[in-house]
């Protein structure tokens, strides 16, 4: 098997020696994935529309691996409060509600930035 990086475009991944995915085995692993627009390196206050655009990112990041969605097999959920578990899942079970992946919610006390109050890392199938 090949195995095949896969960049977002985040100034993080370069920076900090990490591919946004990695694709080997009939899988496709995909990092923390945080509700920034790369492009334009802003994050949205709300963490539904953090959570949207964490999906979206990883979205975009599972077709560049020939996946989708639909194959993700397992999710982490990172939240920073307990109060932003709710509105997270909400985003997370209509994004997933026909994939029912194997999941896990953490609450952690911080990620990287301050701003940042979701990260996302999935597992996937490829094929």
């Amino acid at each position: 098997m090949t195995r095949r990086l896969i960049v977002s475009g985040s100034p993080f991944e370069a920076a900090y020696g990490y591919s946004r995915a990695v694709v080997e085995g009939g899988f496709v692993h995909v990092s923390g994935t945080t509700g920034y627009d790369y492009a334009a390196m802003t994050m949205p206050e709300d963490v539904g529309e953090q959570t949207e655009a964490c999906w979206r990112t990883i979205a975009s990041v599972l077709a560049q691996a020939g996946s989708g969605p639909e194959r993700i097999l397992r999710a982490t959920y990172y939240v920073t409060s307990r109060a932003d578990a709710e509105p997270v899942l909400a985003v997370c079970g209509r994004v997933l509600a026909a994939v029912r992946p194997a999941a896990t919610i953490v609450i952690v006390a911080g990620l990287l930035r301050p701003e940042m109050k979701v990260e996302i890392a999935v597992t996937a199938s490829v094929g």
